[in-house]
C-alpha cells in the first residue's frame, strides 16, 4: 500500500498519523469563537482544522425544515432546523478568512464540501484535500465533481456498505482521482463501543489496498487512540473549547485537553506498533549481560577436578557461559582452582 501526500505530508503506513481537528458548526456562527478553535488547534499540535461547507439551500429540503420547527433540547438547538441551519452555516466570505487565518497559525484548512458550487470553492482555496462525508458515498455527481479536481480524497464511509464503498472508489477512480484514502466511521453521536468495531480499518485496507483512518463519534481519548493501533493513519475528532457550550456536536466533541492527548500519543502508539518481524533491540542485547544468567561454580573447586551438574549454579550477570552451554561444561576438568560462587569461563576448563 502507497503512502498519498496532503500538500507535501505524506499520510499512510509507516507515517504519523494525521490528525483532523473537526470543528464542523462548532464554531455556532461566531467567527471570533472560530479563529479561537484554529488557534487552539493548532497549538495542540493538530494537522488541519476541518469545516463543513454547506449553506442553507444545499444541504435540506424545503419539506425538511418544515417538519423540523421546535426541538425540546433548547441547550442543543436554539429554534428551528432552518434557523439553526442559517446560523451555522459557513459563507464564502468566512471560508476565505479562516482560510487565510489557518495559513497564519500553519495548520491545514480543510472542508467538507456538500454540493460542486462548494467544492469549487475549497478547490480556489487551495485545500490539501477534500474530505466526504458518509452521506455522500451513494453521490456519483458530486463525487465526480469533486474527483476532476484532481486534489486527494479523503471518503468517510459511515452507514455504508463495502458494496457502496466498492462503487464509490469506482466513481471516484474513473472521474480522475488518483489519491485516495477511506476513514472508518460509525455515524452515530456517540456510539455504543460494541458498535464501533475498529477492525474494520484492517478490513477496509485489505479490501481496497488505501491508506484507511477513523472518523471518530465516541467520547473520550481511548477508541481514537485504539484506532491507531490497529492501522488508522488518519484520525478525525469533533473539537470544541467546551463540552457544555451550547450547540449541535460540542458534548460529543474532544476539548483541548483530549484533543492535545490524541496528537501527542497518537505517534507514541503508531511508532510502538513496529514489525511482525521478531527482533531484539540493541538494547536489550545490552542488557542481556546484566539480566540473563552465567554458569558459577556450587562450591570450590581444584584444579583437576571434573565437574558434574551439581558442582554449578546459574546466577546473574550474564556476561560469562551461559546457562545453556551448560552440558559443554559437566565433564571438563578445572584448568585452575576455583573458588565457590565463581563465575566460569572458558578458560578456567581444561
Amino acid at each position: 500500500m502507497e503512502a498519498i501526500r496532503f500538500a507535501e505530508r505524506p499520510v499512510g503506513p509507516g507515517h504519523p498519523p494525521y490528525v483532523i481537528a473537526e470543528v464542523g458548526s462548532n464554531h455556532n456562527g461566531d467567527m471570533g469563537l472560530c479563529r479561537r478553535l484554529v488557534d487552539t488547534a493548532a497549538e495542540c499540535g493538530a494537522h488541519a482544522v476541518k469545516f463543513q461547507s454547506w449553506s442553507k439551500k444545499s444541504l435540506i429540503c424545503r419539506a425538511e425544515y418544515a417538519r423540523n420547527t421546535a426541538y425540546a433540547d433548547a441547550h442543543r438547538h436554539f429554534g428551528s432546523l432552518e434557523q439553526m441551519v442559517e446560523k451555522y452555516q459557513f459563507t464564502p466570505a468566512q471560508h476565505r478568512e479562516i482560510a487565510d487565518h489557518c495559513r497564519a497559525r500553519s495548520i491545514d484548512f480543510v472542508s467538507t464540501p456538500f454540493a460542486p458550487a462548494e467544492a469549487d470553492l475549497l478547490d480556489e482555496l487551495d485545500v490539501p484535500f477534500f474530505k466526504i462525508a458518509s452521506m455522500d458515498v451513494n453521490h456519483p455527481v458530486l463525487l465526480e465533481h469533486v474527483a476532476r479536481k484532481g486534489r486527494p480524497v479523503v471518503l468517510s464511509t459511515g452507514m455504508a456498505s463495502l458494496g457502496e464503498v466498492e462503487t464509490a472508489l469506482a466513481v471516484l477512480r474513473g472521474a480522475g482521482a488518483r489519491e485516495i484514502a477511506l476513514l472508518h466511521c460509525i455515524s452515530i453521536y456517540p456510539p455504543d463501543p460494541n458498535d464501533v468495531h475498529l477492525n474494520n480499518i484492517a478490513t477496509l485496507a485489505r479490501a481496497f489496498d488505501v491508506p484507511v483512518g477513523f472518523s471518530d463519534h465516541t467520547q473520550g481519548t481511548a477508541v481514537p487512540l485504539a484506532a491507531v493501533a490497529a492501522g488508522a493513519c488518519i484520525l478525525e475528532k469533533h473539537f470544541t473549547l467546551d463540552k457544555d457550550m451550547p450547540g449541535w456536536d460540542h458534548w460529543v466533541s474532544a476539548d483541548p485537553g483530549e484533543l492535545r492527548e490524541i496528537v501527542s500519543q497518537a505517534d507514541v502508539i503508531r511508532r510502538a506498533m513496529g514489525s511482525f518481524v521478531r527482533t531484539v533491540s540493541p538494547a536489550e542485547l545490552e542488557k542481556r549481560k546484566a539480566f540473563r544468567r552465567s554458569i558459577v561454580t556450587a562450591r570450590a573447586v581444584r584444579k583437576g577436578e571434573r565437574l558434574t551438574l551439581a558442582d554449578l549454579d546459574f546466577k546473574r550477570p550474564g556476561k560469562s557461559i551461559p546457562p545453556d552451554a551448560y552440558p559443554r561444561v559437566v565433564g571438563r576438568a578445572a584448568a585452575r582452582d576455583l573458588d565457590a560462587d565463581q563465575e566460569i569461563a572458558w578458560e578456567d576448563l581444561a
